[in-house]
This record gives C-alpha cells, structure tokens and sequence, in this order.
C-alpha cells in the first residue's frame, strides 16, 4: 500500500475513533458548559478538538487536539496519517511541478512533526521548522513572534540559509489556524528577505471568526503574492464577553483547591499542587493503578530504576533528529531505511508482557519518535501511543468532559535559553500504560531529566517500565571561524569603540608599488589595483597647512552634513541601526555619525568597517560576521561620497550576488553618504560637491589604515580583505583632530541640521544619476572611453592626484577655494586644470587613459598625449 493510501486509511479510521469517544463524552463539554465556549463549524471539529483553560493572560481556553499527538496520547498512525494526508492534498492544488520546487516550514514547538509530515506527504519537499533554542555558531536566517503563545519567539536557524532564498512555493503548518496573526507575522518577515509567489497555508483546523477570515485575502493582495489555505477542518470558537477573566478566575479556584488538598495530605512543602490522575477506562490488560484520595498513585514502581532502561537505537550518523536546521529528501530516505531495525530495538527492550505502551517526545522533537512509534506500532504486537512533553502550562480537571484529564510537571531538562521553568506531560499519568519509552535528543539527556524530580522519576510514579532513548542533537557544520573584528590601538589610531575593523592585519607585508608601475599594471590588465598599494603621499608643509584652513572653514558644514545623514537614517532605516562604512573613505563619516547618535539621543550604535573592491565585491566573509552577530536588515553601510556611482552598483550587484550564494537576505543596498554630489543614493547629506577635508589626505585622516587589498596569495577564501596599519605615521596622523573638529560643531548646527532632514523626508529624493550621465559624456568628449578612468567630484579627483597617475583636472569655471588644495598638488605634479563650463561637479579628475611607464617623464610629471 502505498504512503498516501495508508495515510487517507489512517485518517479514515482516526476520524471515526475520535468520533466513537467524541459520541460518548465530549472533551470541551465542561470548558463550555462553565465559560459558555462554542465550538461551531464541521460535524467533525468536537471529535478532532477539546476544550482546556491555561495559564495565559492573553487567551483563557486552549483548544486541544486530539490527533496531534501533543497533549492527548494517540495511535501514531493516525497522528502520521493526519499530516500526511494534508500533505498530499497541497500537493494536488500546486501541482507536481510546483510540489517539487515547494519548502515546508512547520512551527515550533506544537507542530513540528506535523508540518513534517506534511512534507512526507508532499513529496520530496524540504522540511525546515521554527525554534525556540538558540544553537551557538548557527545564525539566524529570520524569525517572528507568536503573539498568543506561551513562549512568543521562534527562531529560523536553517543549516543551509540558502533553503528558505528558492522562489518556489512556501508550505505553512500550524496545528490550528486561529486569528492568522502567527502566519501573517512569519510572512511578512520572511517575504521581505525571500520574497516569493505563493504561499500555502496548512492546519488541521481553521478556526477564524468572521472578521479574521478576510485578512489572509487582504495581505496577499499587499504583497503581491498568492495565499492558499488548506485545512481538515473548519469552524470557529464563539467566545461570550469577559471569557478570558472568567477563565482566569477558574484557573484560580482550581489551583488554590489543589494546592489546599495537597498541604491537607501533606506533600512536601514546596512541591506545588498535586494534579489529577485520571481514571481512564481500562485497557485491555486490565492494569490501572489504584488512586488514592488525591489522585496520586498508592503503589510505588514495580520496575527498576528508569537510568537502567536505556536503549540504543543506532540512530544512523549524519542523520538529523528533526527539522531545526532543516531535513531534506537524502535525510528522509535515510531514516526510512534506518526505522525497521530501530524500531526492533525499541520492542526488543520492553518487558515481555507489555501490551500497551506509551512513546513520549520531547518539546519539538516531535517527528522522530513519532515515526518510531509509528514504526512499532505497525511492527510489533503491542498497542501504541504517542505524545509529546510541552513547554505550556495547563489546568488538569480530571473529568471525562476536559481535554487535559492528569498533568505530571518536572523541570526543564535542555539547559533553556530563557533559564529554568517547569515543562508537563499531559493525559500519561494514570492511563494505564505497561511501559513509556521517552525519546529526548542529547542535548535534554541532562542530570534535570535523571533527578528525584525529574521527568523520569515522575514517569516512574504511574508506570511499570520507563525506558529512554536518546537521538544525538544534530548539530550543523559551524561557519568558518571568522575572528572578531580589528580595534585600535592596536589597528588604527582609532579609539576602540569607535569602529571595528573587520578586516586581517596585512601589515608586515610589502605591499607598495610606484604609482607608474601599478598604473601600467592596472590599465594593461595585468593586476587589479587592489593587489598593491601607492606609496603612501606625505604632504608637504603647504599642503598640511591647507588642510587645516580647509577644515577650519568646513568643519560646521560637515557638522551638519553629519547631522542630516544621520537623522535620516534613524528616522527611514532603522532606530538602532547597525553603521558599518566602506572602507576606508567610509570610516570616518561613519564615526561622526556614531558620535552624532550618541551627542544627539543618547545611542551607543555599534560600527564596523568592510572592505568593498570594484570589480570584485564587498567582503562576503565580512557579511557572513554580519549576519551572525546582527539582524542584516539593521545593517546600513556608509560611505564618504559618491561619485559617479560605481560603488553604489557594485554594492547593489554584490549584496544580490551573496544572498543567492549564502541564502542570507535583508541587508539593503542603498548607502548612506555624507555627499551625493552624483545623485546616486537617497540617504544622504547634501548634494553639493564641496572639499571635505577627509578626502585631502590618505592614511593619516582615516586611522593610519591604507586602503583594503584583495590578492589571491594573501587572502583565503575565509579570510577577510586586508589593509595596513601605518604606525610609523603616527607623527603627521590627524584621524581623531579631525573626527574632534568637526563633532565640536555639532552643538550649534543640531537644530538646522534636524531641520533639513525633516524636509528631506518629505521630498522626492530619488537618484537622478545625471552624475553617470556626465561622466559618459566627458569620457567621449576626452576620447578616453572608459568611465573607470574619469574621476568625478573633489573628493575622487583627490584620489587621482595622491594614489593614480593623472592626465588632466577639470574645474567647473569659478569654482573657490575647495580647490585650492587640487591646484597645489596638479602645480606639484605638473598637471593642467581646465575650467569646464556647464560641469555637474566642482572638478572632475582625470587619470592618464593611455599609460605606458614612458608617459611621465623623470621627474614624475604626466607628459602630453
């Protein structure tokens, strides 16, 4: 019989099984009868649901399932044949083609093994689930919140990110479908990293009121992608006004009667309340053990002690336990392989006269055991059930009318990332079972789990035999182990907590060449100009001097440039943004707008610098510590200013580039700059092309770091770029005079400059371009026909004339003195400057377009062409 057959055969006979108990009492009945709860809908939802009260201040009823296999113990076929058969009926609506390109992505904790049997029914989809435990080294790839549930967290730790970046379809499974705020939260999340078509929804029961019906519809229509929902059932719970007090209030009565009726028998104090056990009808064995007068069993254990009752399944290696970090169809086909012979296991070690046993998960790990439980069941002369412990807390009532009729709590036993707290098993207690076999993964095979009050003492209270099997916790290939990022003193002049630097420290290695060499090198093709650097420009004592005058004048305007930028992103990106700048231009503009954060509100934003190289990319080992350690979405990079906006496209190509390698999604591409004279960017502040006295120098106005190198023999494929550390420059160094300088000013231009990025929110500031434009233009004009070689704005022509080999500066006819520095350095070189009229910049610099080592003559000066 093939898998979909022997699931429908599953869920047929399921149905009627909860019918037959639903026909004799309903499980709700005494939740509505107390609360006046309605469970309306499909003839089929009372024997699929019950009704319990938990502790929750947010939702007082709990609707409990009765073929989930969570807090009701059942036969694990018809927990496997539910999933299954939803699988296979999402497989019909998308289609084989859409099926095969489909991934699943189940919710922790309470249908992880639901939404993964969902993805057997499918087919050969991907299974991912959602979690609650962090896992060290692996990175999250999104998460959201569950707004009703008892822990709202869930965490997306896939051990590929690459499995949720496909665009075919999504497969959504929930064990009930109540408001749709859970599914809308985890799509909106996720469709803003891996944006994609369709989306299909899946639970067991879809529970929506009228008014949430619409919102699925409406969200879709949003986002521009189709949504479809698929469900065994359908209805609503028709809740009467004040129900959420009335059943806290009834929660508090039932609790304050325990707890009494317990110090009355004398339980040790401490110890909390005693829950029921209940009087389910016996099984066929006839084995139910006696209750005393508090519903707590009068016998003590017949077995031996349940440390002695291990059993080692040879769980296959490789083989991951669940869908924590995602399970694909190789891991499915192993584990069917491996079930027959563990599942022998499993019966071998249970006394010889079990008849009725229980096989208990753990949390989320919900899949395995229910295939072994599944497997035994259909292997072995026994009768099986199947649940799961939980994490939720909720009123036991031991009445044949109430879902939750025994609750058995113990501590946590997994060392939980939000610290210690009590977990339960729900309906074992007092069911009659010959033996239970709990199935934990290692990680909660822990001395919690073996103590005097542990879950497997108190197992031992209410059955025979308590065995454990133990599924080693999968754990990922951690990342390389990329080091933690460079800090002054050390590496810069830089105060340690101004900017981490990541990049690896290149500076023992001779790595400067003359600037005539690299330029034949980078104009012949035969090296890229970032496997070498340019003897570093000491400026002269003229030079040095206008440098100060230039920052002397500039200082406020840059303050205020300063402000405007950094306002804007606070306002339009991020609140707590994580600044990371371009290296090297970048850094300083992005520790003024670190130091604007904290003078202006108080925010102590983390800062970074990555090394980005035309041609080849930003750092991507640079992005993948990122994206471990931050949210990519926070992420804003910084950069100096634009010119004609190739770093602005690299960037742009290099960020889609390494979301369809890595999987990893949201960081945006769009730079923050303190000038956009190219009208390249949108975040930015100003337009004007005016000297920021940053850009008159090298290494000693930015840290004494040189600009990042990328040479196949110095950086590995987990290495970071590098850059040098020039300490013997330390006397001309003027990095922090400057950041001081400028942040001085911040005071009196704090009210203009928030002024203007107000305005700037409100305005159309989308990119023109007209920079590239112009630069097309004047590499025709030239006859140099290549845009790599003309240098737009002061800050690039600068560069030409320090790092590069230039031919000829073109100055916009009347520009002042945020020229004067580019005259004195094209005098000192013997390069003309040409007033241009009509020029989108104040200069433009222009690099020599047909280099050979014989185009400058001896003295250094470009010779005519």
């Amino acid at each position: 019989m093939e898998k979909a057959e022997k699931a429908e055969q599953a869920v047929n006979e399921g149905e009627h099984q909860v019918s037959d108990e639903a026909d004799r009492v309903w499980s709700g009945s005494w939740v509505a009868e107390r609360l006046g709860v309605e469970l309306v809908g499909d003839d089929r939802l009372t024997g699929l649901l019950g009704l319990a009260l938990r502790r929750n201040p947010k939702r007082a009823h709990l609707l409990v399932s009765n073929v989930l296999g969570k807090h009701v113990p059942q036969s694990p076929s018809v927990v496997y044949g539910y999933g299954v058969e939803l699988g296979r009926r999402v497989r019909e609506l998308l289609g084989a083609e859409e099926a095969g390109r489909a991934v699943v992505l189940g919710y922790a904790e309470t249908a992880t093994g639901l939404g993964h049997s969902v993805a057997d029914g499918l087919g050969l989809a991907p299974y991912l689930h959602s979690t609650r435990r962090p896992v060290a080294g692996v990175a999250a790839a999104g998460g959201f919140e569950e707004a009703h549930s008892h822990a709202t967290s869930h965490l997306l730790l896939p051990e590929d990110p690459a499995l949720l970046g496909g665009d075919g379809p999504l497969v959504l499974v929930d064990d009930e479908f109540s408001t749709g705020n859970t599914v809308l939260n985890t799509v909106r999340d996720l469709h803003a990293r891996y944006p994609r078509r369709r989306y299909v929804v899946v639970a067991l029961v879809d529970m929506r009121s009228a008014a949430d019906t619409g919102r699925l519809e409406e969200f879709a229509r949003e986002i521009g992608a189709r949504v479809d929902l698929v469900a065994a059932a359908s209805g609503t719970v028709r809740l009467p006004e004040g129900v959420l007090e009335k059943g806290q209030e009834l929660v508090a009565r039932f609790e304050s009667k325990s707890a009494s009726e317990s110090v009355a028998e004398g339980s040790p104090a401490g110890a909390g309340p005693s829950w029921p056990v209940a009087q389910f009808p016996a099984p066929p064995n006839g084995r139910v053990a006696p209750l005393g007068a508090r519903g707590t069993a009068r016998t003590a254990p017949t077995g031996p002690h349940p440390d002695d009752g291990r059993i080692d399944l040879h769980w296959p290696a490789g083989l991951p336990d669940g869908g924590r970090h995602g399970f694909t169809p190789a891991h499915r086909e192993l584990l069917e392989n491996a079930l027959p012979a563990m599942a022998r296991r499993l019966a071998d070690a249970l006394p010889h006269n079990a008849r009725r046993v229980h096989i208990l998960g753990f949390e989320e790990l919900m899949y395995a055991p229910l295939r072994l439980a599944h497997e035994l069941e259909r292997s072995a002369d026994v009768e099986v059930r199947y649940s799961t412990t939980t994490r939720s807390p909720v009123l036991a009532v031991d009445d044949p009318g109430y879902a939750i009729r025994t609750r058995l709590a113990f501590p946590a036993h997994d060392d939980p990332a939000d610290g210690p707290g009590e977990r339960y098993a729900y309906n074992v207690a007092g069911a009659g079972f010959d033996a239970v076999v709990v199935v934990v993964d290692s990680a909660g095979d822990t001395p919690a789990l073996h103590a005097p009050d542990g879950l497997l003492a108190r197992l031992a209270a209410h059955t025979p035999r308590v065995l454990l099997a133990v599924i080693p916790s999968y754990a990922p290939e951690r990342p390389s182990m990329l080091p933690e990022p460079l800090r002054g003193p050390a590496f810069s002049s830089y105060a340690p907590e101004e900017v981490g630097w990541l990049l690896q420290d290149l500076s023992d290695v001779t790595l400067e060449a003359p600037t005539e060499e690299r330029e034949e090198a980078i104009q012949s093709g035969g090296a890229h100009y970032a496997e070498s650097l340019p003897v570093e420009y000491q400026p002269s004592e003229q030079y040095q001097e206008l440098f100060h005058a230039a920052l002397e004048d500039s200082a406020a305007r840059i303050a205020q440039a300063v402000g405007v930028v950094t306002e804007t992103v606070l306002a339009e990106r991020s609140p707590r943004p994580v600044l990371v700048s371009l290296a090297r231009a970048g850094t300083p503009v992005g520790i003024l707008m670190r130091r604007w954060a904290q003078h202006r509100h108080g925010l102590d934003l983390p800062h970074y610098a990555v090394s980005i190289v035309r041609g080849r990319g930003i750092d991507a080992n640079a992005l993948r510590w990122l994206a471990l350690h931050h949210d990519p979405r926070d992420v804003v990079f910084v950069d100096g200013w634009t010119g004609k906006g190739a770093i602005t496209r690299e960037l742009a190509q290099a960020l889609e580039e390494f979301g369809k390698s890595d999987g990893i999604t949201g960081f945006d591409p769009e730079i923050a700059v303190l000038a956009d004279p190219g009208s390249c960017v949108r975040t930015y502040g100003t337009r004007e092309d005016f000297l920021i006295p940053s850009a008159c120098l090298n290494s000693t106005v930015s840290g004494l770091i040189s600009r990042t190198v990328l040479r196949a023999d110095l950086v590995g494929p987990d290495d970071f770029h590098g850059a040098k550390f020039y300490r013997e420059l330390a006397g001309t160094d003027v990095s922090v005079a400057f950041l001081d300088a400028v942040s001085a000013r911040f005071p009196e231009v704090a009210d203009a400059a928030c002024a203007q990025a107000k305005e700037l929110l409100a305005a159309d500031r989308s990119p023109t371009w007209e920079g590239w434009a112009a630069v097309e233009r004047i590499s025709e004009e030239y006859a140099i026909h290549d845009v790599n070689l003309v240098k737009p704005g002061v800050g690039e022509t600068t560069r030409v004339m320090l790092r590069r080999v230039p031919w000829k500066v073109l100055a916009r006819a009347g520009a002042g003195s945020d020229l004067d520095h580019v005259r004195l350095l094209a005098e000192q070189r013997g390069v003309p400057v040409e007033e241009v009229d009509g020029l989108p910049y104040t200069c433009v610099g222009l690099i020599h377009p047909k280099y050979t080592r014989g185009a400058t003559g001896a003295d250094g000066k470009a010779v005519s062409v």
